[in-house]
C-alpha cells in the first residue's frame, strides 16, 4: 500500500462526509424513522433536477434549495400519505421515496441535453476524483468535496447545539415536548431539511445509494455501544470517521488478496460500515451478542445457586430421622436447569462457604442456612400475597412465586411483611426477618 497525499484528502473528505450525515442519521434512529434518510436521499434527486432546469445554473446553493424543499415536501408527504391511505409508516416512505426517485431519473433522461448530471456520479458518487477537483480556502488549495461536506457537517454541528433541547426532547418524547410549548412538526421540520441539505452535499462523494449508509449505520451502531444520548453522539462521529479510514484502507489492501486491481472507496465504505456494526452487535458491552449470552448465563447461575439453597433448607425443614441427606445428583435432577450450570451452581454454593459437601451428601453452613432462610422467607411472602390479595388458588402460585423471589428488593420484602405473616397458603411457616 503506497499512502500518498491524494489518499489523505480522501479519507478526510469521505470522514467529514460519513460525519455530516451521521448527525442527523443519528437522530432518524433514535425516532426509529431511519428509512426516512433513505426516502430524503432518493427523493431530493428531482429537487435537484427542477432546480437547475428553472435558473440554468448548477450553483451549489440553488441545488441545495431545491433538495431541501423537496426534502421537507417528502415529510409532509410520507404523513399525508400515512394518515389519509391508511398505510403504515413503512410503506409511506416506499410510495414516496421511489416515486419522487423515479422521476428525477426521468428529469435526467428526458433533459440529458440541459442538465448536466451524470446518473452514475448520482448513484455511486465519485470521492476518488474527488482530489481532482480543487478550491481555495484561506490560501490553501483543498478538494471542494472536503469543503463541502465540512461545511455540511460545521452547519448541522451549529443545528444540534442549538436545538440540543428540542431534538433530545422530541427523539424520545413527542407529546412531553408539546406539552411543554415546543413545536415537534417543526422540530421535524428542521431535521428533514438538515437531512436533505446534506444528503445533496453527499451526493459526489458517496452517491444517493451510498449515502443511505452513511446516515443509518454509525447511529445504529452508536446506539448498540451506549444508552445515553450524548455518548451516542460521540460514538456516531467517531464510528463515521472510522468508517472512511478503514474503507479507503479496505479499498487499497483488499483487491489485492482476490487478485483484482480496483475497488470503489465509497463502496468499501459502505461494507466497512456494516462490519463495524457487526462488531458492536457481537461485542457491545451492554447490547453485544457476547455480553448477553453472558448475562443470561450469569442470571441463570445465580437463580440455580438461590434454588441450591432453598432446597437444601426445605429439605432440611421437612426432614425426619432417619431421612437420607440431599446429594449432588439429587440436586442436579431437582434444578430445571442444564447440568453445566448446574454443577456451577453446586461449585459457587460451596467456595462462598454456603454449602458443605461430605461423602457426596450436601449440608447447609450456617451461613448458607441465613441465605436460604431469607429467599424461602421471600417465596412464602409472595405465596400468601398472590393468595390472599390477589385471589389466586394455592395450586396455581408456587411457581409466580419461585419466579419473583428471585428479583424481590428489600422495599419490595418490607411491603410485603406489612401484613399478617403466619403461613404460606399450604400451612407451612413463613420464617421470621432476621434481625
Amino acid at each position: 500500500m503506497n499512502w500518498q497525499l491524494y489518499d489523505t484528502w480522501l479519507v478526510i473528505t469521505g470522514a467529514l462526509c460519513a460525519m455530516a450525515c451521521a448527525l442527523p442519521g443519528a437522530q432518524l434512529v433514535l425516532r426509529r424513522r431511519s428509512m426516512m434518510g433513505e426516502a430524503i436521499t432518493h427523493a431530493v434527486l428531482p429537487g435537484v433536477v427542477i432546480a437547475f432546469l428553472i435558473t440554468s445554473i448548477r450553483d451549489p446553493l440553488v441545488m441545495l434549495l431545491g433538495a431541501v424543499v423537496i426534502g421537507v415536501l417528502t415529510t409532509v408527504l410520507v404523513d399525508f400519505v400515512q394518515r389519509s391511505g391508511r398505510t403504515e409508516i413503512g410503506a409511506s416512505m416506499g410510495i414516496v421515496f421511489t416515486t419522487l426517485f423515479a422521476l428525477g431519473l426521468v428529469l435526467i433522461r428526458a433533459f440529458a441535453d440541459d442538465v448536466v448530471i451524470d446518473p452514475h456520479v448520482v448513484i455511486y458518487g465519485s470521492i476518488e476524483l474527488s482530489y481532482l477537483d480543487q478550491t481555495s480556502l484561506f490560501g490553501w488549495s483543498v478538494p471542494r468535496g472536503a469543503v463541502v461536506n465540512g461545511g455540511a457537517l460545521l452547519i448541522n454541528g451549529l443545528v444540534f447545539l442549538v436545538f440540543h433541547k428540542e431534538l433530545k426532547l422530541t427523539a424520545f418524547d413527542e407529546s412531553l415536548a408539546a406539552a411543554m410549548g415546543f413545536r415537534p412538526r417543526l422540530v421535524q421540520g428542521i431535521l428533514m431539511a438538515m437531512t436533505a441539505a446534506t444528503a445533496v452535499a453527499a451526493f459526489e462523494t458517496v452517491g444517493s445509494l451510498l449515502v443511505v449508509a452513511m446516515f443509518i449505520v454509525p447511529g445504529a451502531t452508536a446506539w448498540m455501544m451506549t444508552d445515553r444520548y450524548g455518548p451516542m453522539l460521540v460514538w456516531t462521529l467517531v464510528l463515521a470517521a472510522a468508517t472512511a479510514l478503514l474503507g479507503h484502507v479496505a479499498a487499497l489492501v483488499v483487491p489485492g488478496w482476490f487478485g483484482f486491481e480496483g475497488m470503489s472507496t465509497a463502496g468499501s465504505m459502505a461494507v466497512m460500515s456494516g462490519v463495524l456494526f457487526a462488531a458492536a452487535w457481537a461485542f457491545s458491552p451492554r447490547h453485544g451478542l457476547i455480553a448477553r449470552a453472558v448475562g443470561r448465563r450469569q442470571l441463570s447461575l445465580r437463580i440455580a445457586k438461590e434454588d441450591v439453597l432453598g432446597l437444601l433448607y426445605r429439605h432440611e425443614e421437612g426432614a425426619r430421622s432417619g431421612d437420607r441427606p440431599l446429594t449432588a445428583g439429587d440436586l442436579r435432577e431437582a434444578l430445571s436447569v442444564s447440568r453445566s450450570i448446574a454443577v456451577a451452581a453446586l461449585r459457587g454454593v460451596r467456595s462462598a462457604g454456603q454449602v458443605t459437601i461430605e461423602s457426596n451428601r450436601l449440608q447447609l453452613t450456617e451461613q448458607g442456612r441465613v441465605a436460604a432462610r431469607s429467599l424461602v422467607r421471600t417465596h412464602r411472602l409472595w405465596e400468601r400475597f398472590l393468595w390472599e390479595r390477589l385471589g389466586l388458588r394455592p395450586d396455581h402460585i408456587h411457581g409466580t412465586a419461585d419466579r419473583l423471589e428471585h428479583f424481590t428488593s428489600p422495599a419490595m420484602i418490607e411491603e410485603l411483611s406489612a401484613h399478617d405473616e403466619g403461613e404460606d397458603p399450604h400451612g407451612r411457616p413463613i420464617p421470621p426477618a432476621e434481625d
